[in-house]
């Protein structure tokens, strides 16, 4: 990539203490970025599988196209996916014995990078391979295993994933369809009996399923057994319903139009008793129900959990998207050059520009932060999912941290998607530079699998029970103690942050404030203190909830409902700042090593300066040394700026990922052909002479 960024080895900020530049010029020394070994870090633990893929999607017949009518983009779409079964790109997860690799973290590594290719093939694989025929993988036995999968995964079989109503989005356990069992002729008679209970939203039921996965309230004998899925025809080989099936089409979205989106609805429909996906519940010829789990609660969220897999490609897939939209904002960034300030002749390089680097360098940050936790997320997917490690503790801490970290990074996505448009002014707004094309697909993620603030509740959740599980024995005054000494204690005295903010307050040394925030054991102490003081407080608080009557306990619990997202997503960001110190630790290149710590530390320090306010008021930071944060964050993006081409290039997506044309280099031809015009005027005298010199030339 051409890089016409005339680089000086230091811009100075004003007002900032000399101690920090005198700190940063000591640890920049020899900075610089190894690409290659920290792009191979960057591709993750199935590194072959994840370039094997990119390296199949740069073919152009995967691609997009703008412009498509709906009907023709659906079509594109479906062809594509019977393109990926001739290439074999889908079945890593399923059985050997059916032709698959049992490969599960390669699988979703793979999915991952069809983003890439075109975000509606992504969600329609999606759809075909990582949701029907993963519930009756995960759900179902060898019997429907062997029955069902063959046809679906050569894509005979298109369907559909019923399980969301118009009615009951998130609220699963609430869903209104029913599948009533008939003893008499060991059928299930399944209904949705109102409007509200259709599903909706459903990928494949719009025009080309010709069955779906069906869940529904499971009723035998008169009781109600909880939410079970159901194999189930919908259309014949023509596309005709079949009796008792009827739907309509989303038609035109707000992205991913190449998915035919749809509602489903049925009137006694009646399937065989064998299409009972049965791992986890079974109904015999009779209609007694028996089950391996014995409460229903748990039986629930067990075969949910199986199907956590979306929420791990949502994650990688957000965070995939968000390096593509860096890597054409900064390359354009590092060429587009703006407005005289420094020089009579030549514009500047707008990523010279402060503002320009606080907006895109942070969010680079956070990229980083991401990818690095994903791949932690992959590798215990992979376990759990193996049997590798695959107890009821393993899966509950899969499924918490999918609840964490599928928000922050799909949300991240569309913020950075939304600065990378904004920060390529006109040119970011075309649609064959792809940030539009690619904020309008991604824009449904954060409500794919689980609206995010309703994930991010579940966590809270978690936290609470794990807290009161410390604390089950202790009294009111116990747990006062625990938030006003023992995690105020360790937020002051853990590493010293009371002696030094006093020192602080004394000398007024910037230079000491910073000193202390740069240390990762600070940074570490200051996000987990946050943390566990915010779910303390909550604690505290819902106390009295097991005294109230039902209503009352709900009243105060959803008084607190937004601090404990707000907790939950503390939670999050430390996970992801964990996992990028981890990754840190694991770069051997020391010039590498150097850039990514400041990089760290921007994501770091960048969390404690969008939540001063928090440490501020809970007296965790001085007043001068949380202005110590910004000076530092500042300081340090300059240190990052002659870096930022290397960083987004270590990223690996080629030209036919990206398909942006600001990001080929023309760009930077453009601009050397202006310069090169305007030297050769001013070489040749033919220039001419602007007013404002005249003006100057007569006082």
């Amino acid at each position: 990539m051409v890089d016409t960024a005339p680089r000086t080895k230091e811009h100075r900020v004003p007002n900032v203490d000399a101690e920090v530049d005198a700190q940063l010029a000591k640890s920049s020394g020899d900075a610089s970025v190894d690409v290659e070994s920290l792009g191979r870090q960057l591709l993750g633990t199935w590194a072959d599988v994840r370039l094997a893929a990119r390296e199949l999607y740069k073919d152009p017949a995967f691609h997009n196209i703008p412009g498509l009518s709906l009907d023709e983009q659906r079509a594109r779409t479906l062809g594509q996916l019977h393109l990926l079964v001739d290439r074999n790109a889908v079945h890593r997860a399923f059985p050997k014995s059916l032709g698959g690799g049992e490969d599960n973290g390669g699988n979703i590594t793979g999915f991952e990078e069809l983003v890439t290719a075109d975000p509606s093939l992504q969600i329609k694989s999606g759809v075909q391979w990582g949701l029907f025929a993963s519930a009756v993988l995960q759900l179902g036995t060898e019997y429907h295993h062997n029955k069902f999968l063959p046809d679906i995964m050569n894509l005979k079989v298109p369907g559909a994933f019923a399980m969301t109503e118009t009615g009951h989005g998130s609220d699963v356990a609430s869903v209104a369809t029913t599948a009533t069992y008939d003893p008499e002729t060991e059928e299930f008679v399944i209904n949705t009996p109102f409007r509200g209970a259709w599903k909706e939203y459903l990928g494949n039921a719009g025009l080309h399923g010709k069955a779906a996965t069906v869940f529904a309230q499971l009723i035998t004998g008169g009781v109600n057994h909880g939410v079970h899925c159901f194999y189930t025809p919908i259309r014949d080989d023509n596309g005709v319903f079949l009796p008792g099936v009827g739907g309509e089409d989303d038609g035109l979205k707000g992205g991913l139009n190449g998915i035919d989106n749809g509602r489903l609805h049925f009137s006694n429909v009646r399937v065989p008793r064998t299409n009972l996906l049965n791992k986890y519940g079974d109904v015999a010829e009779d209609g007694t129900y028996t089950s391996p789990i014995d409460s229903p609660g748990r039986r629930f969220f067990t075969m949910l959990g199986t199907l956590v897999q979306g929420r791990v490609s949502l994650d990688g897939s957000a965070a995939a998207v968000s390096a593509m939209a860096l890597s054409i904002a900064i390359t354009y960034g590092n060429q587009r050059r703006q407005f005289t300030a420094a020089s009579e002749t030549d514009e500047e390089v707008i990523l010279d520009y402060q503002r320009h680097q606080r907006r895109l360098l942070p969010r680079l940050a956070t990229t980083y932060a991401m990818n690095f936790a994903h791949d932690e997320f992959l590798v215990k997917f992979d376990s759990v999912f193996s049997g590798a490690a695959d107890t009821d503790e393993d899966r509950q801490d899969l499924e918490t941290l999918a609840a964490s970290l599928k928000p922050l990074s799909t949300w991240a996505a569309l913020d950075i998607l939304q600065e990378a448009r904004e920060a390529c002014g006109g040119a970011g707004f075309i649609a064959e530079n792809r940030l539009v094309g690619l904020r309008a697909d991604l824009d449904i993620y954060v409500t794919f699998e689980g609206d995010n603030n309703v994930l991010l509740q579940l966590v809270a959740k978690r936290l609470l029970t794990d807290y009161s599980a410390r604390f089950k024995d202790a009294d009111s005054g116990a747990l006062a103690r625990y938030v006003v000494v023992s995690t105020a204690a360790k937020a002051y005295h853990g590493f010293g942050l009371r002696r030094l903010g006093q020192s602080v307050a004394d000398f007024g040394s910037t230079g000491r404030s910073v000193q202390t925030l740069r240390e990762t054991n600070a940074q570490r102490e200051l996000l987990t203190d946050r943390v566990e003081t915010m779910v303390a407080e909550i604690a505290q608080r819902l106390r009295p909830a097991s005294r109230l009557s039902r209503a009352d306990a709900a009243a105060l619990f959803n008084s607190q409902q937004n601090e404990l997202i707000e907790a939950a997503r503390a939670h999050a960001e430390l996970l992801q700042w964990e996992a990028f110190t981890r990754a840190l630790d694991k770069v051997e290149d020391a010039g590498t090593k150097q850039v990514i710590t400041w990089l760290r530390d921007v994501f770091g320090l960048g969390l404690l300066e969008k939540h001063l306010a928090w440490y501020l008021i809970h007296g965790r930071l001085s007043p001068q040394r949380a202005q110590a944060v910004s000076l530092y964050v500042d300081r340090l993006l300059t240190r990052l700026r002659p870096h930022a081409q290397d960083l987004v290039d270590a990223f690996g997506y080629a030209p036919e990922h990206l398909r942006a044309t600001i990001a080929t280099g023309v760009e930077a031809e453009r601009q050397n052909e202006a310069r090169e015009y305007y030297r050769a005027q001013r070489a040749s005298g033919t220039a001419p002479t602007m007013e404002k010199s005249q003006k100057k030339s007569k006082r």
